[in-house]
């Protein structure tokens, strides 16, 4: 036999069908691994939610857009829900636990919290988790609902689960779609209303509303214009809102300081537990 006439390699013959029994091509674009299932795919919460985007825009933005578009996210949340359980048990918990901690009349801040986070379990992606990131970005978010039972020392935890959660996330990588997401709003959240309540400087309240309202505003016009989801822009180097949160702490915390040295001079000045004899 000669080299010309050499036989091919055994991997070039083709194989005998086995009987009774055949291979479902693979899906064009399928990367390695991965599986079929629905649920799996769904979650990809960026390709999801700029699906349900585009469908608005073609719809026409009329009323029965909005309707099916309302409709197909509730649906999408609810079997992202279901899909999520462990996290949905630990949002509930959570959630729980808080608006037992939380003064009645603040619960409803609770409710909302729990609602966007159970409704927004699809960008978690791949986790079924939480995670102790994202537990600790969720009590930032409800803080201003333990106003009551935190007093002064609000701001200082709110500073230090910012710069937590960021950290664990990143060493841990656990980072999400609903992490990034959810630390946003949860700063703009928190941090306006502590503004709106307690900063006396008129310009500090209003550059809180330029640092994270503005930008909330912005991120969702052009995501539906677009029919596309925008982020948040964020700079490693430039970070407004987080000059500004470490701001209005420094003066919240000022405050406190003054406000107890204030007190202890009015009492030694009255001379509390000092009294005047009386002549008999």
């Amino acid at each position: 036999m000669t080299s010309a006439e050499a036989p091919r390699p055994e991997t070039d013959l083709p194989r005998p069908a086995t009987p009774g029994r055949s291979r479902p091509p693979r899906a064009a674009g399928r990367a390695p691994g991965q599986t079929a299932d629905r649920l799996c795919v769904e979650s990809r919460s960026r390709s999801a939610t700029d699906e349900l985007l585009r469908g608005l825009r073609d719809e026409g933005w009329g009323i029965t857009a909005w309707s099916h578009f309302l409709g197909r996210a509730t649906l999408r949340s609810i079997r992202q829900a279901i899909h999520h359980a462990p996290a949905l048990a630990e949002a509930t918990a959570l959630h729980a636990g808080l608006a037992v901690a939380a003064h009645p009349r603040h619960r409803r801040w609770v409710a909302a919290s729990w609602l966007l986070t159970v409704t927004h379990l699809g960008m978690l992606e791949n986790r079924r988790t939480l995670g102790p990131a994202n537990v600790l970005t969720l009590i930032r978010a409800n803080l201003p609902a333990m106003e009551d039972r935190l007093g002064p020392s609000l701001p200082m935890l709110a500073l230090a689960t910012d710069f937590l959660d960021g950290r664990i996330s990143r060493a841990t990588g656990t980072e999400t779609p609903f992490g990034r997401y959810a630390d946003f709003l949860a700063d703009a959240a928190l941090w306006n209303w502590y503004a709106a309540r307690h900063e006396p400087s008129r310009w500090l309240r209003i550059a809180g509303l330029a640092a994270w309202v503005l930008p909330i505003a912005a991120v969702a016009t052009s995501s539906f214009a677009g029919a596309r989801m925008k982020d948040v822009p964020r700079s490693p180097w430039i970070r407004p809102a987080a000059a500004l949160e470490i701001l209005l702490g420094a003066r919240a915390l000022q405050r406190t300081i003054r406000s107890r040295q204030t007190g202890r001079l009015d009492i030694s000045r009255k001379g509390i537990g000092i009294r005047p004899i009386r002549a008999k």
